[in-house]
């Protein structure tokens, strides 16, 4: 197996599974964004969507995930290439985000998906990014 730039980090394999499902569902993807957009609109405001990025791109700037998150940023956007990329490709950003970010919120990805909706309506950032993970996995019921 290669090493990857993000191995050493507690969520490494969900991470892999994050760029693995993409390449193999990108339509997928594509579509859990929307779903997750739609179900977390009404209480998960713009304003608490940038905020949770924003917070999860300051934590992955850290110096030691520097490296993690470009070299995991990159898996994604090369995976997402194709029909719907720019969808599946923030979807996975989310995600990505939220797990190099947050060392607890593996979990969410493996959770039900109305269980992770009603945290997102509560405004919990994590499961706001990992809403469309969870809507992913719960389709294809494999982590990789």
């Amino acid at each position: 197996m290669t090493q990857t730039e993000w191995a050493h980090l507690p969520n490494a394999k969900h991470i892999d599974w994050v760029i693995a499902s993409l390449k193999a569902n990108p339509e997928k993807w594509a579509a859990a964004r929307v779903a997750a957009w739609d179900a977390a609109r009404v209480a998960a405001s713009v304003a608490a969507r940038n905020a949770a990025r924003d917070a999860a791109y300051n934590a992955a700037r850290e110096a030691a995930r520097e490296a993690a998150w470009d070299a995991a940023g990159n898996a994604a956007y090369d995976a997402a290439l194709g029909e719907a990329w720019y969808a599946a490709w923030n979807a996975t950003d989310d995600a990505i985000s939220a797990l190099i970010s947050y060392d607890d919120c593996a979990y969410m990805i493996e959770s039900e998906v109305d269980e992770i909706k009603i945290l997102a309506k509560l405004g919990d950032q994590k499961a706001v990014l990992l809403l469309p993970a969870c809507i992913v996995f719960n389709e294809t019921k494999e982590l990789v």
